[in-house]
């Protein structure tokens, strides 16, 4: 099932919104088949599958939940929901662009750099982004592909500048865009931009003066009120999305990754695919787990994940899979000395 999970990461990196749907054979504890299907494939049932099972996907894909479900006799499918990592453009590489990426990344965005200046746009000045696009921004906005997930930051040196780039981006329909500049020169650059013709609407959606009100004066300062800015507008937009509650599942690419990565000794992917109460961490989350002992990522910790890594352990020479049932509440909890006080299922699929 390897080459899944590869196809998986190239679909939610070009932003497509997917469900993963895995096929268990519970008689022989086997995986009889995944399949990987885009939102926009659902909405239009492109595979042609039956009414239960795209009514069970639509919901996963609207509220970010896992969905089980009885596929037939001994069969279970399991639908698991997942969202591209939000891309970051920052027009800019100056100073308060340094500690702006470095904060991005670490909240989960895929952050690209852009500046026509090679002693700013440069992969040592900026080691934790994506990608570094040393370029005028003329040409750089000729070129990139925007999607709708595409959160853009102008942090440029000149007004100028600023005022290229806003004149591209806002014809776009994106996730989020934030230019940096005093109050007085914003007002005058959005009203030469309506006088220009662009729509009211679309300029009313830009973020300027860039950043949440928090009184900032120094480029980290500055930086934190656009990430917190931009992870509000990040989950807030998912959680009021149909006037449904959107849960964030702890997706990690770089769990995934090693799904696909050849490894001379059996491993397994163990995911949590329901949660309840108080537990570490939330339906979603990963880890790989190899039979020398070596783990990547982690479902909470403690016993809890002693326990599920001994199970994972018995069956990676099967190439099967278990559901284990993981219960961390009342009297359970304080025999093992447990702080939380939840229940989860676990899938262990071994590859």
């Amino acid at each position: 099932m390897e080459k899944q999970y590869k196809e998986l990461l190239n679909k939610i990196s070009a932003g497509h919104y997917c469900v993963m749907l895995s096929y268990l054979d519970n008689k022989n504890k086997t995986m009889i088949k995944k399949e990987i299907i885009t939102q926009k494939d659902v909405e239009g049932n492109v595979h042609k599958l039956p009414q239960e099972i795209l009514d069970r996907m639509i919901i996963s894909l609207e509220t970010g939940k896992i969905q089980i479900m009885e596929g037939g006799e001994n069969t279970t499918i399991i639908i698991e929901p997942f969202n591209s990592k939000p891309r970051l453009i920052v027009f800019g590489g100056g100073h308060i662009s340094k500690p702006l990426t470095e904060f991005a990344t670490r909240v989960g965005f895929s952050v690209t750099v852009v500046d026509d200046r090679p002693s700013f746009a440069n992969i040592g000045r900026f080691p934790e982004v994506d990608e570094v696009i040393c370029d005028s921004f003329e040409s750089t906005l000729e070129k990139i592909k925007f999607r709708k997930t595409d959160f853009v930051a102008i942090v440029t040196r000149g007004h100028r500048y600023d005022g290229v780039i806003l004149r591209e981006v806002v014809k776009h329909d994106l996730a989020y865009v934030g230019m940096i500049g005093s109050r007085r020169r914003v007002k005058g650059m959005i009203k030469q931009l309506l006088e220009e013709g662009y729509a009211q609407e679309r300029l009313d959606r830009v973020n300027a003066p860039i950043g949440l009100d928090i009184a900032a004066i120094s480029p980290d300062e500055i930086a934190i009120s656009i990430v917190a800015q931009m992870i509000d507008r990040k989950n807030r937009d998912r959680i009021d999305k149909n006037g449904k509650k959107f849960t964030i599942s702890e997706f990690d690419p770089g769990v995934i990754e090693k799904v696909y990565e050849p490894s001379p000794l059996p491993k397994a992917l163990i995911t949590i695919i329901s949660a309840k109460g108080s537990v570490p961490r939330k339906a979603g989350a990963k880890m790989i787990a190899y039979y020398d002992g070596k783990t990547i990522g982690s479902i909470g910790g403690g016993c809890s994940e002693a326990d599920i890594l001994t199970k994972a352990r018995d069956i990676m020479l099967d190439k099967g899979f278990a559901i284990e049932h993981v219960d961390m509440t009342g009297d359970v909890a304080e025999s093992e000395g447990m702080v939380c006080g939840g229940v989860m299922d676990v899938l262990i699929e071994v590859f």
